[in-house]
């Protein structure tokens, strides 16, 4: 299948993924960085701080999905997005007809239950923290596809909105990211009954995960080898090199399941997936280009 919009692909010959182990790209400028962002202490994170944080990933993704399934934002159809004292929910920087071309009746099923679920993720946290939901900050879904094509060796441009196996790449970027995230702030949850609903929610993103890692492996070698350059570029951002896998085989083993030696998922503490989702900014960047709401940023 054709990746629509990408100016250059991996070589076919490409050597596969080891059954662990991340390949490591070339890259100065994702290779010097360092994780020097201000983030408020550990100590000093509360519970609110935390679901904020993921209200922010998950406004994300919502936004992604629905406007790939329908071509309307998650505002166009009803769900809010403003914060405390009426403070207006951001932009979303999208192309013109976002809606995906799809083919595949099984696939656009699949996209509109996924964008279904992150929609109700919005939904949850927002009537969870009341009050204390942030609104919605200025989203990305263009400029910061082009950078992180870039960054990965992918070529200059990318549209995730172009054709299905664009809409697996593009879904693929926020799903283990998103996994990692929750995973890494369970920790920092203090409220049982909160700890447990953010469990719910990683478990869900982790379906979301799975089933799209194997449609990419599906996909075949050219995509599989675009997640591997996704993967590593996603490692390098967030300063370890080796935390992340992309999709592909090592003989005959084949390596859908994001995770360690240890067959554990991993996990990335807030700092980490700010420099991912920023695309290496300080302060905004990427996907969140004034950065996220709340403390958490």
């Amino acid at each position: 299948m054709e990746l629509a919009s990408m100016q250059s692909r991996p070589a076919a010959g490409s050597t596969a993924l080891g059954r662990r182990t991340a390949i490591m790209m070339g890259g100065a400028a994702l290779a010097g960085l360092a994780l020097t962002r201000t983030v408020i202490a550990q100590s000093a994170v509360t519970d609110t701080d935390i679901l904020n944080f993921a209200l922010n990933l998950e406004y994300l993704e919502a936004q992604f999905y629905t406007l790939a399934t329908t071509g309307q934002t998650i505002e166009q159809i009803g769900i809010g997005t403003s914060g405390p004292n009426g403070q207006a929910g951001g932009t979303v920087t999208v192309k013109s007809n976002p809606m995906v071309p799809f083919t595949t009746p099984l696939l656009q099923q699949f996209a509109v239950e996924t964008a279904t679920d992150e929609q109700n993720h919005v939904k949850f946290l927002r009537s969870a923290l009341g009050a204390s939901a942030v609104a919605m900050p200025n989203l990305d879904l263009m400029n910061s596809f082009n950078a992180l094509a870039q960054a990965a060796g992918l070529g200059s441009t990318f549209d995730p909105f172009a054709s299905e196996t664009n809409f697996l790449l593009g879904a693929f970027i926020f799903e283990d990211v998103g996994v990692a995230a929750y995973h890494g702030a369970a920790g920092l949850i203090s409220n049982s009954t909160y700890l447990d609903k953010a469990a719910g929610i990683m478990a869900v993103e982790a379906y979301h995960a799975g089933s799209i890692r194997l449609r990419v492996f599906a996909a075949g070698t050219a995509a599989q080898q675009a997640s591997q350059k996704i993967a590593a570029a996603r490692a390098m951002l967030d300063g370890t090199g080796n935390d992340d896998i992309g999709v592909g085989l090592s003989g005959n083993v084949a390596t859908i399941v994001d995770a360690d030696q240890n067959a554990i998922a991993f996990s990335r503490s807030t700092a980490q997936v700010l420099s991912i989702v920023y695309g290496g900014g300080m302060t905004g960047g990427a996907f969140f280009p004034n950065g996220l709401n709340g403390n958490i940023r």
